[in-house]
């Protein structure tokens, strides 16, 4: 900048001289001037220049931002094969999609277990020592955000017919869910279990002889409410229409009560212990029948967090009493089990269980002594032998060698309930 402030003024002398020339020659007073006005200008070009001199040059345009973005539109577009002829083929021929849901997203997630066995008796002729016990499938889905429901179909038998098919909510006012429709009710704790799930091969045979062969179930409503203090606590209310053995309340149909109450307890990190309790009432008026069954149920579980699925050890067991009393005229008749499951590995687990229970009518007492052993093949199948010694005062001893194979496919396999 200061060589083109010498260059101007050059050019400003040049213009001037020949003017001057023309001109007649100044005094000495208007040289005197004019040296000092040329002094004064030059002072004044020399402090612009120093000014120029001291002011940091500007920053250069910086082109690498668009010229970066610009290689990046360039890399996807190659990546995806889109050029600018296709492009603007893509935008003449532009289709719009609606955002409609997708017709395989309303499909509800469907399981499907199967339960086979393979029997041997002693003493008897053998006989039906194969049986397809069961075959389960399963749906569940989310029905809006606030409901879900569970449906259950089992082919047993050659006949088929829903174990369970149910809505429920929760989230509802006071932290409650409400279940309608047909479910194995929460008498205790295996009788919710779906029998592939439980230790067994068989349902605990007190369960078997109060509550029915395929234990208790009903169509109606639950309530369900958990709270804490001093442990975890759950109160479960079901008003139903049973649809176990006609035995149990006669046929008249009529609602059942039952009332089933939790309790948790978490004694360690790898250890916790639960203990409920449950009772259930209904009559028949016809038949002057009314029928009260009451249940204690306690369970024990080791678990460490660090090697649970290689480590595990339950102890369960239950007490059950039934009293029916036609025409006020009836007595008491206790029941129960107790049992134990050790898991020595991933894949074996060591089972023991032991059955007691007075008959209904006469007080008999069955005694059972089952042990067993299962192999986890994988998450989808499981093999299970299983002895069974029974003692029974019409039957005398018996013995039963089972062997039972379960698998699954969907995405619940396996699920207890």
């Amino acid at each position: 900048m200061k060589a083109s402030i010498w260059v101007t003024l050059g050019a400003a002398t040049a213009l001037v001289a020949p003017i001057a020339a023309q001109q007649p020659a100044p005094t000495q007073r208007q040289v005197d001037s004019l040296a000092a006005e040329v002094r004064r200008l030059r002072a004044r070009l020399d402090s612009l220049a120093a000014q120029v001199g001291r002011t940091p040059p500007g920053p250069a345009k910086d082109t690498t931002a668009g010229d970066d973005l610009a290689a990046l539109r360039a890399a996807a577009a190659a990546t995806v094969g889109v050029t600018d002829s296709t492009r603007a083929d893509s935008s003449r021929d532009m289709t719009f999609v609606g955002r409609e849901r997708n017709q395989n997203q309303l499909n509800p997630e469907i399981s499907v277990t199967g339960d086979v066995r393979a029997y041997g008796y002693s003493p008897g002729v053998q006989s039906n020592n194969f049986d397809p016990r069961e075959f389960e499938i399963a749906f569940q889905s989310a029905l809006d955000p606030y409901s879900h429901t569970k449906i259950f179909v089992s082919l047993e038998n050659g006949a088929v017919s829903v174990e369970e098919g149910y809505a429920y909510w929760t989230g509802l006012p006071g932290h409650i869910r409400f279940d309608i429709g047909k479910f194995r009710q929460q008498f205790g704790e295996l009788n919710r279990w779906h029998l592939h799930a439980v230790p067994e091969t068989e349902y605990p045979l007190a369960l078997r002889t109060y509550l029915g062969d395929d234990g208790l179930t009903g169509a109606g409503i639950s309530l369900y409410r958990a709270f804490g203090g001093l442990g975890t606590h759950e109160v479960t209310a079901q008003v139903t229409r049973s649809g176990s053995d006609s035995a149990l309340f006669g046929d008249a149909g009529r609602p059942t009560y039952l009332l089933h109450l939790l309790n948790f307890w978490q004694l360690s990190r790898s250890a916790y212990v639960q203990l409920g309790g449950t009772g259930l009432y209904g009559t028949d008026p016809a038949s002057n029948l009314k029928t009260k069954v009451g249940g204690l149920d306690v369970r024990l579980t080791w678990r460490p967090p660090e090697r649970a699925n290689y480590r595990e050890w339950t102890l369960r067991g239950e007490l059950f009493s039934l009293k029916k009393e036609t025409a006020g005229v009836g007595c008491w008749r206790l029941g129960g089990y107790a049992s134990t499951t050790y898991k020595l590995n991933q894949r074996v687990i060591l089972g023991a269980a032991y059955n007691y229970v007075e008959a209904p009518l006469d007080g008999s007492v069955t005694r059972q002594v089952i042990p067993s052993l299962t192999w986890w093949e994988s998450e989808w199948v499981f093999l299970r032998a299983q002895y069974r010694y029974e003692k029974n005062p019409l039957a005398g001893t018996s013995h039963q060698l089972a062997f039972q194979a379960v698998w699954a496919i969907g995405p619940h396999k396996h699920e207890t309930y």
